[in-house]
């Protein structure tokens, strides 16, 4: 056996394994070697310590154990359908136990009368009790099953091939109970352990596994999920020094005409206390003379795009030239029209190019931005052809950071000699601690304030029972002479889904609201006929939208003030939100409607009066983090930085990852080695944190050990 470190030992010596069962974890769990079984933790744990009674099983359980004994078993179907049936009694009522694989061998290891513990979470079919694929063992009295039991993921295959519970259970006490087990290498620096008390790595090792209590397992897990988070906050920030200090940027000294003469005289409204904030933060970070790459976080309509364009005018105060690059062509012109108007107030030259850009007129504009002419364009992904070349772009607004990627932004820093400030914008609100690590590459803004008098969208959870009522007010909408969205999640008919598609819901709609102009748009439209479609709507030559969320992002119609969404329930909440953010855009009254069935599930009822309960969309984020996960948000990769958290959740562990974030400043303000440069502090409050040779080596070992293939440095070359 390879006597190196023991944590690097293949899973193969580990008594009770060997090489079909070492084959059988590789594949089905990639734990090739001891480290990887003492990091595979458990995802929850049971209280063995209680018996419950039959009759004490109520409405969604979590795993429970019951002791009685069988008093039957019956074998029904044929071949792979085939599946065993066993009544289970504590002695006053009656539940069943079910496999539905293995059937001969499970019925030859059980017997009637005989005392077991069926261990398994309970659930009702056809009117009783049911526990599918119990763990099950004969009843000890002088050793009666106690304490918290680790619970871990299994796939289906593992349980086939007999690699259960209780052998993972097993193979993991043999590792603990190991005589080389003491010799676990810390992963941890000791200057943080004892400056927040963790327990030792074995100890914590023991205790995420076999807990002796509540109180220890807490520890444990904070211990682990710290960690976990501190190396990728320390990764995160190592990489975003290395970039600041690998790119110049150009250096925006002067607040001059353009910006004040704007400022003081045609801006139509007071900015906000928030949008003055931001435009600081943006004005101190273009001063550097470092590249600012900066995330501008905002609610729909909290004037992201003014922020913007007088970001803009500090470029052109400077000398520079400015764009916006946006995801649709809808989006762009609307964008380019609102921008122009301010721009012409001015003085200041302005141009769109996107797709449909003719060519005579795409040649003034590759002319207009190669002379300097043209300071402020407009623009989709055209932006980035090889022949679009500026005189001198100084910034560079990218709005829905999740549809464009590092690598996309960093064809636009080609565009010159010294790269644009970047300044990314999304109307996808998360929080901040959050947001830093998603987009580890980006600093943070966040416009969390809206104008005063904006009147808030009311939002209505409404059944398919209440369908006259929504039409009624829609009616009394369209008198007034508003415009109406109405969103679908599918196109055609899905069997699987009995979901109304969009085809149905165009032929209702129109059947409906019998002469009103209906407009349609879907993914697998061309573009052409999709930009046909919604510039009616745009204009007002259509009154109803019939949509799929292709209109979550592009279309500002102040008209609009219904949204209708049906079948909401397969909708995550950041994207209802996103939705609803297309209306309440004008000085109306405006309404959300969220249509489902009368029948959804307690947990999605619940899910769907989040949304009646709040517009703010930092609260929804939040909720939806916690449900979904930040996994299933997009642009959760734009970063670059893979995660890999075995224990950690981004979405709950808020104040973990400041803690891990905060220590990772610490420890670069206080050990410049770390980034190969000069020390820096990242905030007023770094307190620096200097880790001796042993620290260092560890540090050095860990982050080569988790992010060494993880991220893409090429995009800062």
């Amino acid at each position: 056996m390879n006597m190196g470190r023991f944590e690097d030992t293949e899973i193969k010596f580990l008594k009770g394994i060997g090489e079909a069962r070492a084959k059988l974890l590789a594949s089905e769990l990639e734990i090739s070697d001891f480290r990887g079984l003492l990091e595979y933790y458990p995802f929850r744990y049971a209280d063995r310590s209680r018996f419950y009674r039959i009759a004490e099983l109520q409405g969604e359980m979590p795993m429970v154990q019951i002791r009685g004994h069988f008093v039957s078993f019956l074998t029904e179907g044929e071949g792979a359908r085939q599946r065993l049936r066993g009544i289970f009694t504590d002695g006053e009522r009656m539940m069943e136990a079910v496999w539905f694989a293995g059937v001969r061998k499970i019925r030859e290891m059980y017997r009637m009368g005989v005392e077991y513990v069926l261990f398994g979470r309970p659930a009702i079919y056809a009117g009783g009790w049911q526990m599918a694929h119990p763990e099950i063992e004969r009843f000890d009295p002088a050793n009666p099953p106690s304490g918290l039991q680790g619970i871990y993921s299994l796939t289906e295959v593992m349980r086939k091939r007999g690699l259960s519970q209780r052998v993972l259970q097993t193979a993991v006490r043999h590792l603990l109970a190991h005589p080389r087990f003491g010799e676990v290498a810390e992963t941890l620096p000791q200057a943080i352990v004892e400056r927040y008390h963790f327990p030792p790595l074995a100890q914590t090792y023991v205790s995420l596994h076999f807990p002796e209590d509540a109180d220890l397992l807490r520890r444990a897990r904070e211990r682990m999920k710290f960690e976990e988070l501190f190396y990728l906050e320390l990764q995160i920030l190592r990489y975003s020094r290395r970039r600041s200090r690998a790119l110049r940027g150009h250096v925006f000294s002067t607040i001059g005409e353009y910006f004040n003469r704007y400022y003081s005289e045609c801006i139509p409204f007071e900015l906000t206390g928030a949008q003055k904030r931001v435009l600081r933060e943006i004005r101190a970070d273009m001063r550097t003379g470092r590249q600012m790459n900066r995330l501008l976080q905002g609610d729909v309509g909290s004037g992201k795009t003014m922020v913007a364009f007088m970001s803009m005018l500090m470029s052109v105060d400077n000398g520079y030239q400015s764009c916006l690059m946006a995801p649709t062509e809808i989006l762009a012109g609307q964008h380019y029209e609102t921008i122009r108007g301010w721009a012409d107030a001015i003085g200041l030259r302005t141009a769109l190019l996107t797709g449909s850009t003719g060519v005579r007129a795409r040649r003034e504009i590759h002319e207009g931005l190669s002379d300097g002419s043209i300071h402020i364009i407009i623009g989709t992904h055209a932006l980035l052809e090889e022949k679009v070349m500026f005189q001198n772009l100084g910034l560079a607004v990218i709005d829905e950071q999740h549809r464009f990627g590092v690598a996309q932004r960093a064809r636009m820093w080609s565009k010159g000699v010294i790269p644009p400030h970047v300044l990314v914008m999304t109307a996808t609100p998360i929080p901040r601690t959050l947001a830093m690590t998603l987009y580890g590459d980006l600093d943070v803004s966040v416009i969390d304030e809206l104008p005063p008098g904006r009147k808030p969208i009311e939002t209505w959870l409404r059944y398919d029972t209440s369908r006259m009522e929504v039409d009624r007010h829609i009616w009394r909408q369209l008198r007034e002479g508003r415009q109406i969205y109405i969103v679908y999640p599918l196109i055609r008919e899905n069997e699987k889904l009995d979901l109304r598609s969009l085809e149905e819901g165009l032929q209702r709609v129109r059947e409906t609201f019998s002469g009103v102009e209906v407009s349609f748009v879907h993914g697998q439209m061309k573009p052409a006929e999709k930009e046909y479609q919604m510039q009616k709507f745009v204009e007002g030559k259509s009154r109803i939208m019939v949509a799929t969320t292709v209109i979550e992002v592009g279309v500002n119609v102040p008209n609009a003030t219904v949204m209708v969404i049906e079948n909401a329930e397969r909708f995550g909440l950041s994207q209802l939100h996103q939705l609803r953010g297309r209306v309440g855009r004008g000085a109306d009254r405006s309404w959300c409607i969220l249509m489902t069935k009368e029948n959804i599930a307690s947990p999605t009822r619940k899910r769907l009066n989040i949304m009646t309960q709040t517009t703010d969309g930092f609260l929804v984020s939040e909720a939806d983090l916690k449900l979904r996960g930040p996994g299933d948000m997009e642009g959760t990769q734009q970063s670059g930085i893979a995660f890999n958290l075995r224990i950690a959740n981004l979405a709950t562990d808020g104040q973990i990852v400041q803690l891990a974030r905060d220590t990772a400043e610490d420890v670069l303000a206080g050990n410049p080695v770390i980034t190969g440069g000069v020390a820096e502090a990242d905030s007023l409050r770094s307190t620096p944190l200097p880790l001796d040779d042993a620290g260092l080596r560890i540090l050095a070992s860990e982050l080569s050990r988790r992010f060494e293939h993880e991220i893409d440095w090429s995009v800062i070359s």
